[in-house]
């Protein structure tokens, strides 16, 4: 979003064919003249405030849609419903135009809409007296304020005489809704689930950045930026971030460990710099690769607790095989007291539990992943320690070696953590902390149905089909003999006839 000074001049230049050049529809919810009477209105009220600075008209969204959009939808209809949509919402007038860039790799729509609206009936204002402005619009007291040495009117300045309107309002004051810093976030949020519904390959899917998650948006570098090459190092020390943050999760690391180590030593050690630093860029690096340090150590510290208490279940496990089984001691036999119950139906798999099992190939493709890392790291900290050690001419000779081979494993290390997240982007996951979401929420379900299966095998499964079996035998065995009873005493009585 972007504040609008000259909303006449920006309304022109979006919706011109002689200055955009592939420009595909244009829509306006009003006509051409409100946003002149918008402006004009607006100035006024940036006048009678007396604030410094530029006065603000209006504002403008530009929205990224999805490539397949050209092909999918008319440009007309397509622009129309997100500016409808928008006005509906929000029940401000809007002006529209949908774009692409010179390349075509930017299909995108700029929105401008009016932060008041227009009144039903004008208010207007009648001087009770004569009313002086002078050059600025400023109303003065009195008339001696606006003239010049010779007693004339200065030029620029004028006089409302008694009973002339003064003051003719066509608009409410501005809506505060859209200076609230969340106004930007629920409007991306509220296009993101528009274009979710139009899309039509789940690829495509948006994603709102979450900036309170565990992971550090990157910036977008803009044509002709000046910072640009501070934006792009920055980006770097956000991804080794983001890369951190997905071994973590993998490793099991917990969510709330993640998120205050974010918060202690990238949030506020950020503010810290900049309060007593002013903003220097060159710091930012630094901060966050402190913290991509304290998260890597506490990856290890998790990892290693995980293999030592797997090696102490394991060989527990091995103890209690070897040692001798003791036979139950038989109790008093129980009456058995057979009820035949109603049987409820089977329980029934989630759509979450049956998800579970692909999921679960993930989880266990990720693992694979994360156990590669810690071995190549495990072999640079070794190689680390051997270059440490060196004393002597080794160490003038051999460190040079070493160290070029801990450059590659790092390289090697920086790439395998880069396969984490791409592995949850493969199977359609943003990001591999969304993948985790929806494998426990699909483990949990996984686990309850199972759990409910097992109680219904217990009490109808195993019971009452193998009784019911038994009692129909029975029944049937019964009706054999009868029969044959029958058809003896039949040719009996025919042979003693």
């Amino acid at each position: 979003m972007s504040k609008l000074s000259d909303v006449r001049g920006r309304v022109t230049y979006i919706s011109s064919h002689a200055k955009q050049e592939n420009l595909y529809a244009v829509y306006e919810t009003t006509d051409r003249h409100y946003w002149t009477e918008l402006a004009k209105c607006s100035q006024q009220e940036f006048l009678k405030s007396s604030t410094e600075g530029k006065c603000i008209e209006a504002r403008e969204f530009i929205i990224a849609l999805p490539e397949s959009f050209p092909d999918l939808y008319e440009p007309d209809k397509l622009l129309q419903l997100f500016t409808d949509r928008f006005k509906e919402k929000y029940g401000v007038e809007c002006v529209s135009a949908l774009h692409h860039n010179k390349r075509k790799t930017n299909y995108h729509i700029h929105l401008i809409f009016s932060e008041r609206e227009r009144l039903p009936e004008p208010i207007e204002k009648t001087a009770a007296r004569n009313m002086f402005y002078d050059e600025q619009g400023k109303h003065v007291r009195t008339k001696k304020e606006i003239l010049d040495e010779n007693g004339d009117v200065r030029k620029g300045c004028k006089i409302v005489k008694k009973g002339e309107i003064y003051e003719r309002n066509l608009f409410t004051a501005k809506n505060k809704l859209f200076k609230q810093d969340g106004f930007v976030d629920e409007v991306k949020h509220f296009y993101t689930d528009l274009i979710n519904t139009l899309v039509k390959d789940d690829k495509e899917k948006l994603h709102v950045f979450d900036e309170n998650g565990l992971y550090l948006a990157t910036k977008k570098i803009g044509k002709n930026n000046p910072k640009a090459e501070q934006i792009q190092t920055n980006n770097r020390y956000r991804m080794r971030w983001n890369r951190e943050v997905d071994r973590a999760i993998v490793s099991g690391v917990a969510e709330a460990e993640i998120q205050q180590i974010k918060n202690e030593y990238v949030s506020e050690r950020i503010k810290e710099s900049i309060d007593v630093f002013d903003s220097q860029p060159e710091r930012y690096g630094n901060i966050i690769m402190s913290a991509v340090i304290v998260l890597a150590l506490l990856i290890s510290k998790v990892l290693e607790k995980a293999i030592e208490l797997y090696t102490r279940l394991f060989d527990t496990e091995s103890i209690q095989q070897q040692m001798p089984k003791q036979k139950p001691v038989p109790g008093p036999p129980e009456k058995e007291i057979q009820i035949e119950p109603k049987i409820p139906p089977k329980p029934v798999m989630s759509v979450k539990a049956t998800e579970y099992p692909n999921l679960s190939k993930i989880y266990k493709e990720l693992n694979r992943q994360n156990g590669i890392i810690f071995d190549a790291e495990r072999e640079r900290n070794a190689l680390e320690l051997e270059r440490d050690s060196l004393k002597g001419f080794a160490k003038l000779t051999k460190k040079r070696e070493l160290q070029s081979r801990i450059e590659r494993k790092n390289e090697e290390i920086d790439l395998l953590k880069i396969g984490l997240s791409g592995i949850a982007k493969r199977y359609g996951f943003h990001t591999v902390h969304d993948f985790y979401k929806s494998y426990h929420t699909a483990k949990t379900d996984y686990i309850a149905y199972q759990e409910k299966v097992a109680d219904w095998e217990k009490t109808y499964g195993k019971k009452i089909p193998k009784d019911t079996l038994y009692n129909k035998l029975q029944n049937f065995q019964k009706k054999t003999m009868n029969r044959q009873s029958d058809k003896a005493t039949r040719s009996n009585s025919r042979g003693t006839r």
